[in-house]
């Protein structure tokens, strides 16, 4: 029955009964917090106000924090010294490399109570700042697969819990499975990175890796169209049968129709990233004081479970794990 017999806003009226009938649960379990490491200059990242590089045994003090918080896991991201970068960005093959070196630091300080997500990307490590191998100017698929399996096989032995390939290359998660299968990973899981699309709003996170500075060219030869939804499908589709345990759509607010549409299709853990960018235009608004930014931190995380993301990878973390537990 219509108006007044129905009245939407009943429920509205007190705090206990919009509770009652919440029909999204934001918590400090959905969230995953992005750390940045160096063997450099440590201190804010210029771009993105309240966000850090850190040492690796200040990762495994962030860790700490994130097991006070209730925070399940975190993912590393290194800014790699320039004189080791290289066309090949054999760096991110070193078994002794700055994100090996944070994942023994995380371990010695919270054991296996928080988990680690490491990015398999060669972007952090090539000279020309691309994911992959570059010839004649192109970014060539199969060669580069082949670097990112030495990679993920680095990163599995010193002992990551979780692969996240975010290069977007053709055939990876296959490859990578495979591989780590033959070597005895086989708890090991993959978070593919499976709709990435080429946005603009990864500028700050290329400024705190280092980059972005450079960056040849760009990466649209590789990286999704923001125009194309329903390529987003076959590439997800592709990655679960290759052997992802969970895929990624990235960056997360302005693609949160994917996300729904992921969820819907396939049924898999769903993840999104809330990128650089978002982070940053929500951080200068509240800083500004154009926003509550508390507020608009929980709406928006809040609107990542509304669309069907299982988790949220996002540098509010902390500032919303303590938020919703009540904690300072």
């Amino acid at each position: 029955m219509g108006y007044p017999f129905t009245r939407l806003r009943r429920p509205r009226a007190h705090g206990w009964s919009r509770r009652l009938v919440a029909e999204n649960r934001l918590s400090s379990d959905d969230l995953i917090w992005p750390l940045f490491v160096t063997d450099g200059v440590t201190g804010p990242v210029a771009t993105m106000p309240g966000v850090s590089r850190m040492t690796p045994d200040e990762a495994g003090d962030a860790a700490r924090e994130a097991k006070r918080l209730g925070i399940p896991a975190i993912a590393l991201f290194p800014q790699t010294d320039a004189l080791l970068k290289t066309p090949d960005g054999q760096e991110s093959w070193n078994p002794d490399n700055l994100v090996c070196r944070s994942i023994r630091a995380i371990r010695a300080a919270t054991g296996t109570d928080v988990g680690i997500i490491c990015d398999v990307a060669l972007d952090p490590y090539t000279s020309h700042g691309h994911d992959g191998v570059l010839e004649g100017g192109r970014i060539v698929n199969d060669a580069s697969v082949e670097l990112l399996v030495r990679q993920s096989l680095v990163l599995a032995d010193a002992g990551c819990d979780v692969l996240a390939p975010s290069d977007m290359m053709d055939g990876r998660i296959g490859a990578i499975r495979k591989a780590i299968e033959g070597a005895g990973h086989h708890d090991l899981q993959i978070m593919a990175y499976a709709a990435k699309y080429a946005s603009a709003f990864y500028g700050p996170f290329r400024d705190a890796v280092g980059s972005g500075a450079v960056l040849v060219g760009d990466k649209r030869t590789y990286q999704m169209d923001p125009a194309n939804g329903d390529e987003a499908l076959r590439e997800v589709g592709f990655d679960i049968e290759e052997g992802a345990d969970m895929v990624m759509v990235k960056p997360g607010l302005p693609y949160l129709d994917i996300v729904r549409r992921v969820k819907e299709t396939f049924h898999v853990p769903t993840f999104a990233y809330q990128v650089s960018g978002e982070y940053a235009m929500m951080r200068a608004a509240a800083l500004a004081g154009y926003l509550d930014g508390t507020r608009t931190m929980i709406e928006v995380l809040t609107c990542f479970k509304r669309a069907g993301a299982d988790g949220i990878l996002t540098y509010f973390a902390p500032e919303a794990a303590k938020v919703l537990n009540g904690v300072q």
